[in-house]
């Protein structure tokens, strides 16, 4: 498997990040927004994504920004368009593979007896 190199998370950031993750709207509102690709979505576009809207939306919105794994664009107040923290769901995902197999056996070598 080819580990991926990015800067590691302390497990406490790491823990907090999967706290974030921690309900299905939120993750599918992730979801929504990596498959969107790094333009993002507006906010009305990411409701009907997901089905998520109003304060529902904005409050998973402001948990997922807070574990740094959405970025946001603001105008004043209001929120013009979301999208996925690449970097930050890329050292999320490499936190759990970076020890991937680590502690596994090494398999003996097949020898063709032919």
């Amino acid at each position: 498997m080819k580990m991926i190199d990015s800067p590691l998370l302390s497990p406490e950031r790491a823990a907090s990040k999967f706290a974030a993750l921690g309900s299905e709207q939120r993750l599918a509102v992730l979801q929504a927004l990596v498959r969107a690709g790094p333009e993002g979505l507006t906010i009305g576009a990411l409701g009907e994504r997901t089905g998520i809207t109003g304060s529902t939306l904005t409050h998973h919105l402001r948990v997922l920004a807070a574990a740094d794994l959405v970025r946001q664009q603001k105008q004043g107040r209001s929120i013009l368009c979301v999208g996925a923290d690449y970097a930050e769901v890329q050292a999320l995902s490499s936190y759990l593979l970076t020890q991937c197999c680590a502690d596994a056996a090494c398999l003996p070598e097949e020898h063709d007896h032919g």
